[in-house]
């Protein structure tokens, strides 16, 4: 916490008594940690589970291929890509410790596991947005300052605290419903799913523990001496239980000893149950086997696109077109968007269909090399057209031009 450890000299003073609403009601957001030197199974450790590591990862890693760029549409100068430095540099370096990909893959990983994502705008002297910083909270609560403004206070995993201006944060939220500041958490709806799974999984190791248990017992009807009770039980293992025995499955005894097998009674879940309970948790987080197995052809993984990654890529561009420029700027076109070229998943075929895209002037030769994961090349960036798609107007003036030159009439006209 040494980075926020800045700001305790910069904390907005809190207003007494002016939560949002009461604790029982939601004005706090108890995030979803894994802390401390102990074991759990389940206890709200959702990130200790190798089910929901699988489910949140196609996710978080597909979020980290964003391409975030700051877009401005002057009504003079027309569509401007990264137009100024600044903004361009913290979209792609938003801090000294992180990239952007990093950046962005730990917000979806917070907003996965607690439907909330915190992170901190850090302006210079002339109130200019120079770092973007998460912050890695155990706690959040809404409250007020004296002016009536949001703030959110928050609690780290040593015990500090920080409070900051809401207008200074970039709050990312899923299941926003029930509270009027955070997301919903989703800790109540898993609870009893994990349960399930924890179950299925002690079981299991349960089992296998078991199957090494005793499964025969030799009861010797005459004293013997321990070590001769060891030889005879070694006899009987060696001769009808190892696998090279040429018992063929069958085993005779004397008078002298009373063999009796145990069977072990542990239950094993089915793969039905199993797979039940793994659907169950796929489908809490929009995901399925081949998605996370990355076994999805073009059109599932599109339809996976457009259900869960869309809506964090149009919140991100959103949130940090608030946080990053005024109300003015914002009203001049300035805007943040994100770009998904990284995420295409198509075939090479739908990939070389493409190239008519470039004839039309819809792309340049450097974007559609991009699809196929090739270098720019030099003049790649000039859109070009072929000569029957131009515009109609454009058509019409050609005509205009070509007849007139030709010394011939134009609707009637010498």
């Amino acid at each position: 916490m040494g980075f926020f450890d800045r700001f305790r000299g910069r904390e907005p003073t809190l207003k007494e008594n002016t939560a949002i609403a009461k604790p029982n009601e939601g004005s706090q957001i108890a995030m979803v940690t894994t802390w401390g030197e102990y074991y759990y199974a389940w206890n709200g450790r959702l990130y200790q589970s190798d089910m929901i590591r699988s489910c949140m990862r196609p996710y978080v890693q597909a979020v980290g291929k964003l391409v975030a760029k700051h877009i401005r549409e002057d009504p003079k100068n027309g569509l401007q890509v990264n137009p100024r430095v600044n903004i361009a540099m913290l979209l792609k370096y938003p801090n000294a410790i992180m990239t952007a990909q990093q950046f962005q893959e730990k917000m979806a990983a917070q907003l996965l596991l607690n439907n909330n994502a915190f992170a901190l705008v850090v302006r210079d002297e002339n109130g200019i947005p120079c770092g973007l910083y998460p912050i890695p909270c155990v706690n959040a609560e809404a409250v007020y300052d004296r002016q009536g403004t949001l703030i959110i206070k928050f609690i780290y995993r040593n015990g500090k605290t920080n409070a900051f201006y809401y207008s200074d944060i970039v709050h990312l939220r899923r299941d926003y419903g029930e509270n009027e500041v955070f997301g919903t958490h989703p800790g109540a709806a898993l609870a009893q799913l994990m349960e399930c799974v924890g179950v299925i999984d002690q079981g299991i190791v349960k089992a296998i523990k078991n199957s090494s248990v005793i499964r025969w017992l030799l009861k010797f009807t005459s004293s013997m001496r321990p070590e001769d009770i060891q030889k005879n039980v070694k006899e009987f293992v060696n001769s009808y239980l190892s696998y090279e025995s040429e018992s063929f499955g069958a085993a005779g005894t004397d008078s002298k000893v009373d063999a009796k097998q145990i069977e072990p009674k542990d239950y094993v879940p089915n793969a039905a149950v199993t797979d039940r309970i793994k659907d169950r948790v796929y489908s809490f987080f929009n995901t399925n086997e081949k998605i996370v197995q990355s076994s999805y052809n073009e059109d599932e993984w599109n339809a996976y696109y457009e259900a869960v990654i869309e809506p964090y890529a149009i919140q991100y561009g959103d949130v940090l077109t608030m946080r990053l420029f005024s109300r003015k700027e914002i009203s001049f076109g300035n805007r943040i968007a994100c770009e998904a070229s990284n995420l295409q998943c198509a075939s090479m075929q739908t990939k070389l269909s493409l190239v008519q895209m470039v004839d039309r002037g819809a792309l340049s030769v450097n974007e559609w090399r991009a699809v196929l994961n090739l270098p720019p090349i030099p003049g790649g960036d000039v859109y070009i057209r072929r000569l029957d798609t131009v515009p109609v107007e454009e058509q019409k003036q050609n005509r205009k031009q070509a007849l007139l030159m030709e010394g011939g009439e134009i609707d009637g006209e010498t």
